[in-house]
Parts: structure tokens; sequence; C-alpha cells
């Protein structure tokens, strides 16, 4: 009799083994609840994902070895800048690029003078950014000028307007959306980049990250609307019917860019303060409901963007940012950029505070 309760209990351990052994991470509740969906999505693909409020370091395995690593501080101050910044172990071969957005009058979110203005002078970088394509103060070369000193910007760097002087074509290779991206002529002189965006929403893409800051924010006037338009025209109104067409084709303009320059030439930081549903396009953006979560930095835009969205579907007070992003269909970006090769939705975390 107690060899018989022995070999049912051994079964049923066994059993047991086997049935947790099948969870692993990142798997997710069989049967979500409604709420549960969106997080799920976010975090697809992404089984090395630890991004947890408090984002604890995390190692890739063995058969991860190739899982890019996202960098975060939750110190957002010009030294969390500068520690993310090492972390990366990158420097400029030649002539720096930082790709900012200088931000709409009178009161968005754009990234302070007083947080970036130390880094980016210890690299000797240049801020580099192109007029915009829907009017307001930064659609012509004159006013935008004017922004970037009344922003402070031109305080402690030189300031290069990338279109100013018109703007040239690199190719992209495999595009179902754009045969090339239309980028400012000044972007031929610069060998290297950082592209160094605020993480917030967006009224059109759904949220701003890495992605969107090189995807509009290096295209000139008309190559913002040749991305907005999905490759269909290169003048008019940046409105189209096809959501998921233009952020393929946003998705696909960062490639060109990534492949004209050369990877190893090109970094990512996003800063996430001051999270507003809407973005430094934006005059008047909505307040935050969210606090201010800090740093992330990579060398694989889509896994930066991945890690900073899991950040803000974990978040308290996440609610009308997560509309947004769902609202536009956000996670479509980051869905085709892993797909066309741009970079990984799976990453791990490596937390710089510990």
């Amino acid at each position: 009799m107690r060899r018989t309760i022995t070999a049912i209990l051994f079964i049923g351990l066994i059993f047991m083994l086997s049935a947790c052994g099948q969870k692993e991470v990142g798997s997710g509740p069989s049967s979500p609840t409604p709420e549960a969906e969106p997080q799920e999505k976010a975090a697809s693909a992404a089984d090395t994902v630890q991004a947890e409020t408090n984002v604890p370091e995390v190692s890739a395995a063995p058969e991860e070895k190739d899982v890019p690593i996202v960098y975060f501080t939750s110190d957002i101050s010009p030294e969390g800048l500068q520690a993310v910044y090492d972390a990366l172990a990158w420097s400029p071969s030649g002539k720096l690029a930082v790709k900012v957005s200088t931000g709409e009058p009178p009161a968005s979110n754009y990234l302070r003078s007083e947080l970036i203005g130390p880094l980016v002078q210890s690299l000797g970088g240049t801020i580099v950014e192109c007029n915009t394509a829907y009017g307001g103060s930064r659609s012509n070369s004159a006013m935008h000028r004017q922004v970037a000193e009344d922003h402070g910007f031109t305080s402690f760097a030189e300031f290069d307007l990338l279109d100013e002087e018109g703007e040239v074509k690199w190719p992209v290779t495999g595009g179902q959306r754009l045969e090339h991206a239309i980028v400012g002529s000044h972007a031929e002189n610069y060998s290297d980049w950082l592209i160094l965006s605020h993480f917030k929403g967006h009224a059109m893409a759904g949220f701003g990250g890495a992605i969107k800051n090189v995807g509009i924010g290096m295209s000139s006037s008309s190559g913002k609307v040749y991305v907005h338009s999905a490759g269909t025209r290169t003048s008019g109104s940046i409105m189209h019917s096809d959501q998921d067409a233009w952020l393929e084709a946003m998705a696909e303009m960062v490639t060109a860019v990534r492949d004209h320059v050369g990877p190893e030439h090109i970094v990512y930081i996003n800063v996430m303060n001051r999270l507003s549903v809407d973005c430094d396009c934006d005059g008047h953006p909505a307040e935050p409901d969210i606090h201010d979560i800090g740093i992330l930095a990579s060398v694989d835009p889509v896994a930066l963007d991945q890690a900073c969205i899991d950040l803000v579907w974990q978040a308290e007070g996440n609610a009308s940012l997560v509309r947004r992003i769902e609202a536009r269909d956000g996670l479509h970006t980051l869905e085709y950029a892993e797909k066309i090769g741009l970079g990984s939705r799976t990453y791990t975390i490596q937390n710089l505070d510990d």
C-alpha cells in the first residue's frame, strides 16, 4: 500500500513540475481579460523582458546572447543621462549630430537644455533638426532658429537645420511603402548620430520615441509628407487614411538612415519624463498623468521604444496614454519595424541604479 501511495505521489510531482516548466517568462495568462490584452500585445516577442517598475538587472541567457540590451536609470539628471550614454560604450568617430525635437512654443515638453546640455557639450555635438510640414513656429528656418534659441539649444551647442539648404534621398532597401528617405541635405555632413528623444504620446502615431524622432524628425518638410502619406506624395496634407501604412513607412525611413550611416554610427537614448499624451510638436500639451520614469539607452531603436512601452503599460496613471497608443495602433510601428529587421522587440534590461 505504501509503495502504491508513493508511486502516485511521485507521478503527481512529475506532472506538477512539467506544468510549471511550461510557464516561461512572458507567457501570460491563457485566457486574458480585456484589460490584459494590450499589455500582452506590447510585450509579445519579448520573452526576456524584465521591465517591472523597479527594473531589475537582467543578464541574457547563453542562447539569448544576441538579445539587445537596454540600459536604464531612474535618475533623470545630467548625471543619469551621462551614465546611460557611458553604458553604451560608444564614441563618435567623426562629426556628431544630436537629433532632438526643439519643441513647439509656448509650452511643449521638449528636453530642457539644463538636462541634455552637459552631455552634448562634452561630446562636441551639434543639435540638428528639420522644419515641420504642418505650419506652426518651426515651419520655416528663420522662425525655427528663433525657437531653438528661445528654448536654450543654442546656448550649449551649434544648431543646424538639416533641410535649410535642400534635401537628399537615401535609398530604402526592401521597402513596401517607401522607395527612399528624404532627409535634409546637411545630414550628409555628419558621420555619427545620437538620437536623443523625449518619449511621450503622439496625436497621430500614438507615441513618439526613437523611431519617430528619426522617421519624422530627420525627414525634410517634403520628406515628412512623404512618410505620412506612406510614399504617395511629397506635398500637401500630412493626413493619410491608412493608419498602419504610414506607421510602416515611418519604420522603413529609419532603416534607410541606419543603412546609410551604418548601424555602428548611431545610438539612441529616450528620456521618460513629462509623459503627456501629446507630442512636443503640440504647444499646449495635456498635463501628464504618469510620474517621471527614467532614462533608457540602446543601440537598437526597436528594443528601446519597446522597453519604454512596457514601462508605460506598468505605470500608475497610464490609462490616458495607453488609450492614445491603442487608438492609433501605435504598437504596429514596433511590430512592423521588427518584421523588416530594424531591431528586436525582445530585449534585456540592465539597471544602472543597482
